[in-house]
């Protein structure tokens, strides 16, 4: 089975120029366009969750998510053999916004839900947040975070802020995860990092000398409080990596840093519909093995969505 798990289709309500400056090419038609282009299965498609920071309230972020989740249920319904939704919600957003992740998983069959890496400066490991991972971890549904907007005046040009920002701000996001004890908590929680993490495996290397180095390196500021019993390396082999990066050498590196079970092939297309046949052919030359290859390219995400 070949699975893309990484594929955002847009609620047509939500595209407009207050929410886009320009057009956005996140659509059903182009998601069953890249569908097709490279053979695929099933096609997950989640929501491009960064726009709703628009949202000048918390009603209104609430009503575009329900909108959202209601249309993403409608287009696996319009096309059963092809979509698999995800649902979308705001950790710490409060019990109206658990209620409809509720709604959505139990009513509208959501196989998964995507969060922004922050949302309004706001990190998924924060107290407020808990709720969420409890009801995630009682649905029994994969986490799917996705980079939510970093924009600053350094990322305003060269689309910095979509190829650098962005996925700082997911990998901040993880690294924060697994230091305040997400995994601790929640042991039986899954959580999937888009485009490799951002880079996660990157700076686990520091993340563990900053915990193994605690007397040692007070210079570099406080380490508490302590709410993990293992070095941040462990619980890096606890989380789930997609593989939407197009660069070969990053993509072996995160392989060989999650294991073979724990790498999902995605390629964010869309809306990057150019990049789906890279992000295709990438797959076949990071040196998987038959078996690895099947593993990553839909027996993993058919794992976690419960389709087999």
């Amino acid at each position: 089975m070949r699975i893309d798990w990484h594929v955002h289709i847009n609620d047509p309500k939500y595209m407009g120029p207050k929410w886009w400056k320009h057009p956005v090419p996140m659509t059903v038609e182009h998601a069953l366009d890249a569908h097709r282009l490279v053979g695929l299965d099933r096609t997950v498609i989640s929501n491009a969750v960064h726009y709703i920071r628009f949202c000048e309230t918390q009603k209104d972020a609430l009503a575009a998510i329900e909108s959202s989740n209601r249309y993403l249920a409608k287009c696996r319904d319009d096309h059963p053999d092809k979509f698999v939704p995800m649902a979308t919600c705001i950790p710490g957003g409060g019990d109206e916004g658990l209620k409809e992740l509720e709604r959505a998983v139990t009513q509208d069959d959501a196989r998964a839900v995507i969060i922004n890496s922050s949302h309004h400066g706001h990190y998924p490991d924060e107290d407020a947040a808990k709720p969420f991972w409890k009801l995630v971890t009682d649905l029994d549904i994969p986490v799917f975070i996705h980079p939510g907007d970093a924009t600053t005046p350094a990322m305003a040009d060269y689309r910095l802020a979509s190829s650098v920002g962005r996925p700082a701000d997911n990998c901040l996001s993880l690294a924060r995860l697994i230091v305040r004890g997400i995994f601790e908590q929640f042991p039986n929680v899954k959580i999937v990092g888009s485009h490799l993490g951002g880079g996660i495996c990157d700076v686990i290397g520091r993340l563990d000398y900053a915990y193994e180095l605690l007397d040692f390196s007070v210079f570099l500021g406080p380490y508490e409080p302590m709410l993990i019993k293992h070095p941040p390396r462990h619980y890096l082999k606890m989380l789930y990596l997609d593989s939407a990066c197009y660069w070969a050498p990053a993509a072996e590196c995160a392989l060989k840093s999650v294991g073979e079970d724990h790498f999902l092939f995605g390629t964010d297309s869309p809306p990057m519909v150019p990049l789906k046949q890279k992000g295709f052919n990438l797959m076949s030359n990071i040196g998987m093995t038959p078996a690895q290859y099947d593993k990553v390219m839909g027996g993993n995400a058919a794992r976690l969505l419960k389709l087999n």
